[in-house]
């Protein structure tokens, strides 16, 4: 296995490199998400399947999308500025030597660490957490501020978006269509639908929950966007309804975060017959906010601008 673990290595840095090497922004996409396929199977290989599936939702697939229409709304000026003649750095091999050198320091240092950890602490209270794994234990609960930040960062990019220009229509209406990817979304719903719940019911006893979940129901809903009419989320008359929904999984955590601190003291200091209750409503609203959060960065600017 050792002769794989070597070929994903070349292959993620060749992809890598020529994403940032090639001319072209078209090529530099497809290799970004070539890039991202990469990742998720060495994902596989560090046996971290549900991040394996997140990255391939993410990297390889909302974002490919997100950046191949960013590309397709460029000015054709500035695409034929990609074609011209490209000449290869002549800093390229001591920039390279230099980094090799530095990233090989910072990587012995990394080695000659003492190897610190809370396994203890956290399997001690672990009962108390309303988890059964210590990875949704430590997200939801015991680092519960961490995520939650998370999210808010999340919903502040949605709002970035939004502040840039009105949403772009989708390409059904635009007169766009894909025969084979609508027929292809037929059959892959369903599978995103399936792994969603597989990953919020594995989050109970194992790596997995509300992120993982949201990423692969977020790439469905980006499919559903390329290959359907979906006009509610453009319509002005939903938009209060599209940022209570986007907001959800955010203020769900606040509101138990400040529940926690009026009943024990603690933020997330949750008493234990109630923790696991909040940890799953937490998991089903953060990942679905976290999924229309992916889909709303699709519409490329605020909804609303239809009556």
């Amino acid at each position: 296995m050792l002769a794989v673990d070597l070929l994903l290595t070349l292959a993620a840095l060749a992809t890598a490199g020529q994403c940032l090497l090639l001319p072209g922004l078209f090529r530099a996409v497809t290799n970004l998400m070539a890039f991202g396929l990469v990742m998720a199977l060495i994902w596989v290989r560090l046996d971290a399947p549900d991040v394996a599936l997140a990255e391939a939702a993410i990297g390889a697939g909302i974002t490919g999308a997100l950046l191949l229409t960013a590309l397709g709304q460029l000015p054709a000026s500035q695409r034929q500025l990609q074609h011209v003649n490209y000449r290869f750095p002549h800093l390229f091999i001591p920039i390279t030597i230099i980094v090799l050198f530095i990233g090989s320091l910072v990587w012995a240092a990394m080695l000659s660490l003492p190897k610190l950890g809370l396994v203890k602490e956290i399997a001690a209270t672990l009962p108390y957490s309303g988890a059964e794994h210590a990875v949704t234990a430590i997200l939801l609960n015991l680092r519960g501020v961490d995520t939650l930040l998370e999210i808010a960062v999340m919903l502040c990019a949605v709002a970035a978006i939004w502040s840039l220009q009105q949403a772009i229509p989708p390409p059904v209406l635009a007169g766009v269509n894909y025969p084979g990817l609508t027929t292809l979304a037929r059959w892959l719903h369903p599978l995103f639908l399936l792994t969603f719940c597989y990953f919020l019911w594995q989050g109970t006893h194992a790596p997995g929950g509300a992120f993982p979940a949201g990423a692969v129901l977020g790439a469905g809903g980006v499919l559903l966007l390329l290959t359907s009419n979906i006009e509610w989320m453009h319509q002005r008359a939903y938009n209060p309804l599209l940022r209570w929904l986007l907001s959800a999984g955010l203020l769900l955590f606040l509101a138990t975060a400040l529940s926690g601190f009026l009943m024990t003291g603690t933020l997330y200091g949750l008493p234990p017959p109630l923790a696991g209750y909040f940890i799953i409503a937490i998991e089903v609203a953060t990942a679905l906010s976290i999924a229309l959060m992916l889909m709303t960065f699709y519409l490329f600017g605020r909804p609303g601008n239809w009556p």
